[in-house]
């Protein structure tokens, strides 16, 4: 491990009864990287490593401060690790308020008077909680007790924020809702964030980094344009969630109720988002919501017709195939039948247009507006992290 790492360094090796775990990634200084997998691929055994609250052989440090190395130096406790930790379940504390559950955690940063009342305040509004501070966690539902978790893990001051499926209890509506409070989170603070999931549209929604783990060890890592939109990285094996991502700019509300999204390959309608002119949304587009013509289709119902040159075929072993596509500077994904594949001689280097209706994405798919001027700096238009 360097003496200045960037942001987060970890390398582990060894056992825990029968499971092997042998891992080793860096995460940004800024913004999520996710650790993404199957059940028991090792996710959760990784954060809390990274946490302290298990020991594995290997070293974790974070800005140049070791808090671990096996060889040479003192295990530093979790209390002393400046960590802030957000559970699959919210583990409120029963008996206090939802402002005393979040004060807990201004009081263990040390921050009292008018820098707790401040803070608070901030989070409160980010969250928008401020609604809920006088009640008890027995009243909330399950997204709003996440929305506190996650509170009181920022007002404690963390170094590090790690979050171990938070949204993996809720339903889908609930998620939805939950998301874009925790995209605002995202871009907002300035803290590396760890963020464990299984779930590929919450890793494309908050993710500017993926690390793939399978069996306990890395198999893939890199921007979250690049790992989930290789044709070589669908997620768990099920092509069904294969799909691309594009982080695009919102150049026109429609008075039709469309919004216009610009990218380097061209122009997106979908159903309106909320944001301004010039603010960036990130959106993921399943392969299987893309379909491909040789020609550009006349008289069709569908909004976007991206041009595209077919870059990669992957031929799976039942009737599809998956077609990776360079569109602009961007990357589509293309899941087709073998038969349509042979019908419309699909081959590396043809061009072809990319079809795919304005109402196929679902709400899930879309980010959160964010004004361009927080975006930069985060990400470029490709999907870069910094």
């Amino acid at each position: 491990m360097s003496a200045s790492p960037p942001g987060l360094c970890v390398a582990l090796a060894g056992r825990l009864g029968a499971f092997e775990l042998d891992v080793a990634f860096d995460a940004p200084v800024r913004g999520v990287t996710a650790l993404f997998g199957p059940s028991g691929c090792g996710k959760t055994t990784v954060l809390r490593c990274i946490a302290g609250l298990l020991h594995l052989p290997g070293q974790v440090g974070i800005s140049g401060d070791v808090w671990q190395d096996t060889s040479k130096r003192p295990f530093v406790p979790p209390h002393r690790r400046e960590i802030g930790y957000v559970f699959q379940e919210a583990s409120l504390f029963p008996h206090l308020s939802v402002r005393d559950n979040m004060l807990y955690g201004a009081r263990r940063a040390g921050v009292t008077g008018a820098g707790e009342r401040s803070n608070l305040a901030d989070i409160l509004d980010l969250l928008a909680i401020t609604p809920l501070i006088e009640r008890s966690p027995a009243t909330l539902s399950g997204g709003e007790r996440q929305r506190v978790a996650l509170g009181r893990a920022l007002l404690s001051r963390p170094r590090l924020l790690l979050m171990d499926e938070p949204l993996s209890a809720l339903d889908r509506i609930s998620k939805e809702s939950i998301l874009p409070y925790f995209e605002r989170i995202v871009e907002s603070v300035d803290l590396p964030i760890v963020y464990v999931s299984h779930d590929v549209t919450e890793v494309a929604r908050l993710a500017r980094h993926v690390v793939v783990l399978q069996n306990g060890r890395v198999v893939r890592a890199g921007t979250t344009a690049e790992v989930l939109g290789g044709i070589d990285a669908v997620p768990h094996g099920h092509p069904e969630e294969a799909g691309a991502i594009l982080d695009t700019r919102i150049v026109h509300q429609h008075a039709d109720g469309l919004t216009e999204l610009a990218f380097s390959g061209g122009a997106l309608h979908l159903p309106r988002i909320d944001g301004v002119v010039g603010a960036m949304v990130r959106v993921r587009v399943p392969a299987r919501d893309v379909m491909l013509a040789m020609e550009e289709p006349k008289a069709i119902s569908a909004l976007n017709l991206l041009p595209a040159i077919i870059e990669e075929i992957k031929v799976g072993q039942g009737p599809g195939a998956l077609v990776r596509l360079r569109c602009g500077g961007d990357h589509l994904l293309a899941r087709v039948t073998r038969r349509s594949m042979t019908a419309l001689g699909l081959a590396v280097g043809k061009p072809c247009f990319a079809v795919i209706k304005s109402v196929a994405l679902s709400k899930g798919d879309v980010g959160t507006a964010i004004p361009a001027e927080r975006f930069a700096g985060v990400a470029g238009t490709t999907g870069t992290t910094i």
